[in-house]
């Protein structure tokens, strides 16, 4: 594989990071991905309590190799504890978006951490920059989960690294080894990559859920703040969420201003959870995946993106001979 920034920072044999998904991805599926050669990570849910936050830290640790964590700047106001939990393990990456996030960048880095952001538009990109962290990371609006869905993942890669001079990522839609050689090849330092992952036993997904995302083609996701609001989750609006499209999510898009005020819908996603109908319930997922469509380990996934570096060389020019004397 090609060595960038990524590989270098973290000592990786793949540039890819497997994106911190969550309630889906725990110190389990962190350390599987970082054993395999990649980064690792997990994200910190709404309401987790410190305690969890250090006992996810110890399992990724577990494999010996860097790890990273993804908080939520939004959910930090309220519960400071993730926040200090995270300094106190001390992973090698932290993640820290959506909201006010510049507050937290300098805590990170004075206990040794690297701070990234993601960043939806080229202005959120440059402001990060100014905010002093080590890494962007441009998430286009196909990525599964939260994020903005106003520009498209290569479009806004190309502008971002016009406009920054610190590293930058690219996320959204890369799901195998030919997306992250076209983000490598226009000049990201490495992959960062989630609905790949999804099929992997290390989640935590449920088998039904599973099952109904191995089944779901490229067309079957959507975007909006549906399952957000029905959970009365304080998500800031710009950043909606993309799920598999269900009827749940069909019936109450662009309703959500009476969504927010029917305890019933409530209260039926929240049983939907309990009992595995995913008629109602949600699975995040982005665009990709349709690529998605066998459960295989996460060493295996790791293991497919490594073979960019084929295609990268399949590319490659041989070196210019010398000219001919007197030319």
């Amino acid at each position: 594989m090609p060595r960038t920034w990524l590989t270098d920072r973290f000592g990786l044999d793949v540039p890819l990071v497997g994106a911190p998904m969550a309630g889906v991805g725990d110190g389990r599926l962190a350390a599987a991905v970082s054993a395999a050669g990649a980064l690792g990570m997990f994200g910190v849910p709404t309401g987790a309590p410190a305690s969890w936050v250090a006992g996810q830290a110890a399992v990724a640790a577990g494999s010996g190799r860097p790890y990273g964590v993804g908080l939520m700047a939004w959910a930090l106001a309220d519960d400071p504890g993730p926040l200090e939990a995270v300094l106190d393990a001390r992973p090698a990456l932290v993640a820290v978006s959506y909201g006010d996030y510049g507050r937290y960048v300098e805590p990170l880095r004075r206990a040794g951490i690297t701070v990234a952001t993601q960043a939806g538009t080229t202005e959120e990109a440059r402001a990060a920059e100014r905010a002093g962290v080590d890494v962007v990371v441009a998430r286009g609006g196909e990525g599964g989960g939260h994020g903005r869905d106003e520009v498209a993942t290569l479009p806004l890669l190309q502008s971002v690294l016009e406009a920054v001079t610190v590293p930058v990522l690219a996320a959204g839609g890369i799901a195998t080894a030919r997306g992250l050689a076209a983000v490598l090849a226009a000049g990201a330092e490495g992959g960062w990559a989630g609905t790949a992952f999804l099929g992997c036993a290390e989640t935590t997904l449920p088998e039904p859920a599973r099952r109904r995302l191995l089944e779901t083609g490229e067309t079957g996701t959507a975007y909006g703040r549906v399952f957000d609001v029905a959970q009365r989750l304080d998500w800031p609006p710009e950043y909606g969420g993309r799920a598999l499209r269900n009827a749940f999510f069909d019936r109450w898009h662009g309703r959500e201003a009476e969504l927010a005020g029917d305890d019933g819908a409530r209260a039926e996603l929240a049983a939907a959870r309990r009992a595995g109908d995913y008629d109602t319930a949600y699975v995040y997922a982005g665009q990709a995946v349709g690529m998605v469509r066998h459960g295989r380990p996460a060493a295996d996934v790791v293991a497919g993106f490594a073979a960019a570096d084929e295609l990268l060389s399949r590319f490659a020019r041989p070196d210019s001979p010398d000219p001919a004397p007197g030319s």
